[in-house]
């Protein structure tokens, strides 16, 4: 008897989101299965990796990963440019955590600056992200839109506290924009109604769940996200279709694997080696969770989860 290869179905899909213009424009989503299921149904879009560079030197950043930038990262252009040339980057993440008011405190008008300044030197599509003060991100993520107006950005990160301001500015400018809840699903849906009810494109939205690293809550991450996409797929929840950011790299870099000294403690192994290790298994369980969208610093990691990619499609 011949063996018939087992097969699910699904009644829903996650929506596409492009970004960017021109051919260097990426597109995450569209998948009509779970992560990786070719073999079930549609997926017509691999993970897109995107670059994280700062508007402000990266002085919080261990060494191991600070390292490879350290000729270009006291200038944004210059780091966007570098990425881009250099290591390839499908699409870069700027951070303005200058703008925030316990670091530079940078006005709305320097950081359209910059986002204005890394526009004009690449063609990859940006997504722009704001300090993580909700107050201070709400004026700051206004102007960045309309500074980049057309671009086909994505802007973040909208929350509950300040969603209604940066998602009236994200479609007004013909943007895509990041709603982040707090690892919670219903929050999540909940957030995903109130911007769509202002009337913004329930296609345009990418949903950040939140973000933790390898050892750090990552089995309540993975499952939040797994069951958005369940919902998504299983139940046709036009709420939960969105595609899904991992913010790895935020997340990664700031725990004691990533930086504790080998001579503190050697059996740990090589700390360079750990660090990557630890970002590229990070960025890929959330990859299997459900995340298209992932945003990393370590080039090496990087390169490491492409080849996944590559091995998975």
């Amino acid at each position: 008897m011949a063996f018939t290869e087992p097969k699910e179905t699904y009644s829903g899909k996650v929506y596409p989101v492009t970004i960017g213009t021109g051919d260097k424009a990426v597109t995450c989503g569209g998948e009509n299965v779970l992560p990786f299921h070719s073999f079930e149904g549609i997926t017509p879009s691999r993970p897109v990796i995107a670059i994280e560079i700062q508007d402000v030197p990266p002085a919080d950043w261990p060494d191991t990963v600070r390292k490879p930038y350290d000729a270009v990262s006291g200038d944004p252009v210059s780091w966007a440019t570098f990425c881009q040339d250099e290591l390839k980057a499908k699409a870069l993440a700027l951070r303005l955590v200058g703008t925030h008011p316990d670091r530079e405190n940078r006005s709305p008008a320097d950081a359209v600056k910059t986002v204005k300044d890394v526009l004009a030197a690449v063609q990859v599509p940006l997504i722009i992200l704001g300090s993580n003060h909700a107050e201070k991100d709400t004026s700051v993520l206004v102007a960045v839109a309309e500074a980049a107006k057309d671009k086909n950005c994505i802007i973040g990160k909208a929350q509950e506290a300040n969603y209604k301001t940066i998602a009236a500015a994200s479609m007004a400018n013909n943007h895509k924009l990041i709603a982040m809840s707090e690892l919670d699903i219903n929050l999540s849906k909940q957030l995903n109604i109130l911007i769509t009810q202002m009337g913004f494109d329930k296609e345009k939205i990418i949903t950040d769940p939140m973000c933790s690293a390898l050892g750090y809550g990552i089995e309540y991450t993975y499952s939040v996200m797994e069951r958005i996409r369940l919902a998504a797929l299983t139940q046709n929840d036009v709420t939960m279709q969105q595609p899904l950011l991992g913010d790895v790299g935020m997340y990664v870099w700031k725990i004691k694997e990533a930086s504790a000294p080998e001579a503190d403690l050697p059996q740990w192994g090589a700390l360079e080696e750990r660090g990557i290790a630890w970002e590229a298994e990070t960025a890929a369980a959330l990859m299997i969770a459900g995340a298209g969208l992932l945003i990393m610093r370590h080039p090496r990691a990087i390169k490491e989860v492409e080849n996944l990619i590559d091995e998975l499609v």
